[in-house]
């Protein structure tokens, strides 16, 4: 049985972000919106700077943790963007995450890094940096991934950031 539309008994996920989606302004590209977001932290994980890349990633680390926001009543279709924004490089697990402000512990959706043994990890990612140096591009780079998407032949968020970053000119065939 296929419904269509949101009915209201549509599944809502919790999204735990760290990286370039903390920003509103990039989230709001996406989602076509802001939702409620609280802050949160994720115990037992490491964020990760990546040689090449000005987005973060995280692996699991022991007595590391976190800090992001849980972005709350994302619906399928916007799981699905976020799926899709997230690419190949991450993979969408299940975690615990605990509010700041209620020390709450809630399940949610988190992306972490496929490739756990990554040699272009290093150091430490710093948000209030990323968003001085890097936000602005990023949401002109996300602004190209959502047009992608309502293509037929979208390119995934990977080839959309190398061809935004590294502008290497026309290099997917034709149709």
């Amino acid at each position: 049985m296929s419904g269509s539309g949101i009915g209201a008994s549509e599944k809502v996920h919790n999204v735990f972000v760290y990286g370039s989606l903390m920003a509103d302004d990039v989230v709001r590209v996406l989602l076509k919106r802001v939702p409620l977001s609280s802050l949160a932290f994720l115990n037992g994980f490491h964020r990760y700077s990546i040689k090449g890349r000005v987005y973060p990633a995280i692996l699991p680390v022991e007595n590391k943790k976190v800090s992001g926001r849980v972005l709350t009543g994302i619906t399928e279709p916007e799981l699905y963007i976020l799926d899709m924004f997230e690419d190949e490089e991450y993979e969408r697990r299940i975690v615990e995450v605990s509010l700041v402000d209620s020390s709450e512990r809630l399940l949610a959706h988190t992306y972490v890094w496929s490739n756990k043994d990554d040699p272009n990890l290093y150091g430490e990612w710093d948000f209030e940096e990323w968003k001085q140096l890097h936000l602005n591009d990023f949401v002109e780079m996300t602004k190209g991934f959502v047009e992608e998407l309502d293509l037929p032949e979208s390119k995934t968020r990977v080839a959309t950031y190398e061809s935004f970053y590294q502008q290497e000119g026309d290099d997917h065939p034709a149709s």
